[in-house]
């Protein structure tokens, strides 16, 4: 059982920067795959971003590969994701997910879910 916790959400003007911050509780964060998915109003989950156990590999939606920055420490149980030159369209609820085996790269591969932190960026 993997329990996550978002953090780092907030209120920011386009062009702005957010860290934003998965805690996992458990002993088995080094043996999970993470990502970043998030979901704007009337809009379906997207994938956003993942990384493998290790840290070794990650890749990005296309979109976002250019402004956003994942990462994970494993020694503080903790994924994050840097988020710099933030778009309006950028806003969204924001979630992190857990996978075993591979990295999730749809909402539908994820096993473990957070409860998501709120990005709202102004124009």
């Amino acid at each position: 059982q993997v329990q996550l916790v978002e953090s780092g959400g907030g209120l920011v003007q386009a062009g702005g920067s957010l860290r934003l911050s998965c805690a996992a509780s458990g002993r088995i964060f080094s043996s999970v795959h993470m990502g970043w998915f998030r979901q704007a109003p009337g809009k379906e989950r997207e994938f956003v971003a993942a990384i493998s156990r290790s840290g070794g590999s990650a890749y990005y939606a296309d979109s976002m590969k250019a402004r956003f920055t994942i990462s994970r420490d494993n020694a503080k149980n903790t994924m994050y994701l840097q988020m710099d030159n933030l778009k309006p369209e950028d806003t969204a609820v924001y979630y992190c997910g857990a996978k075993y085996g591979t990295m999730p790269r749809a909402g539908s591969q994820v096993e473990y879910w957070g409860q998501g932190t709120q990005v709202t960026v102004s124009s």
